[in-house]
């Protein structure tokens, strides 16, 4: 199954109130995996940078001045998009920022049936933690240490850790290796047992200790000074 796990950076909290989205980063997922192919883009808000979001993000003003417009990155955002399921954490935030985006350069919008949110998820999964993307990362042992300010491709690269891991984990792997393995030895014992040639049956070996072993054990026995067990009853009577 293909799915794309993707993070917003904006310029503020809500559309409504005038706010652009400023960074796209998206990762290509096939059966929980990723496969390498990603989709990242800077745009020009056509606005200022509020101090707040700078503060988050790091994204300037001056830096996004002559980035791309939303409206001319649309059509490849989609094409990479598809008609895949959506992954992103607190999935409201970005699918609003994304439609308001689409919207306003007479695009279709992105169905809410699309969308795969992980906070939800977690939330489910872990109630009363703290569900940040941070503080999965640490629950589930995802390194973060390149995460000094949000980036929108990086964290759609954490966020495609922590959904495998909130979905089931490595387990899923473990469980698909080991019945891939469980059939490639069956496969090879069935293969073996009609390519092996036919041996005659040999009688099992004596295991009993012969007399003559017998009496050289209970000499060797009689010839230990002061042993640690005691001397055997007699047996004659």
């Amino acid at each position: 199954m293909r799915e794309i796990v993707f993070d917003t950076e904006t310029t503020g909290l809500s559309p409504t109130d005038g706010h652009r989205l400023v960074e796209i980063g998206a990762i290509e997922m096939v059966n929980r995996v990723e496969t390498g192919r990603t989709f990242h883009v800077y745009l020009n808000p056509e606005r200022d940078m509020p101090g707040e979001a700078f503060a988050v993000h790091g994204l300037s003003e001056a830096f996004l001045s002559n980035k791309p417009l939303f409206a001319d990155e649309a059509p490849g955002f989609l094409d990479f998009l598809e008609d895949s399921p959506l992954v992103a954490h607190n999935a409201q935030f970005d699918f609003g920022f994304v439609n308001a985006e689409l919207e306003r350069c007479g695009h279709g919008i992105l169905t809410r049936e699309r969308m795969v949110d992980t906070l939800a998820i977690a939330r489910t999964k872990h109630p009363g933690a703290k569900h940040s993307l941070d503080a999965l990362c640490s629950r589930y042992g995802v390194d973060r240490s390149q995460r000094v300010l949000h980036g929108a491709l990086l964290d759609a690269q954490l966020l495609a850790q922590v959904y495998v891991e909130l979905t089931g984990g490595r387990q899923i792997g473990l469980v698909l290796a080991d019945d891939e393995a469980a059939r490639v030895v069956a496969g090879a014992e069935a293969d073996g047992a009609q390519r092996a040639p036919r041996r005659p049956r040999r009688e099992p070996r004596p295991h009993r200790a012969s007399a003559e072993e017998l009496a050289r054990h209970a000499a060797f026995v009689a010839g230990i000074d002061d042993p640690l067990w005691p001397a055997e009853p007699d047996k004659a009577g």
